[in-house]
């Protein structure tokens, strides 16, 4: 047997663990795409609007008026209305 040839259990195994890298990379991209690192960054203008809806006592149009504008989850933005 020659150093280069490659024996069926071990041409199997490699196979396993190319499959399993090219999987792993695929659910890593789709979580990459579902969390981005640039998070919006809200004006002063719409914080304000926002404080004062809030002040107001109109918490879920806060929450709207900053998803409307900078695409936050509802749950992101509920949680940056009750921080201000």
């Amino acid at each position: 047997m020659s150093p280069l040839e490659v024996t069926t259990p071990s041409l199997i195994a490699l196979s396993a663990v190319v499959a399993a890298a090219a999987i792993w990379l695929i659910i890593w991209a789709v979580r990459l795409t579902k969390r981005p690192r640039n998070r919006p960054n809200p004006s002063m203008d719409l914080v304000d609007q926002a404080r004062e809806l809030k002040a107001l006592g109109q918490i879920r149009e806060a929450v709207f008026l900053v998803r409307g504008e900078t695409g936050m989850s509802q749950r992101a933005a509920s949680r940056f209305v009750n921080r201000l």
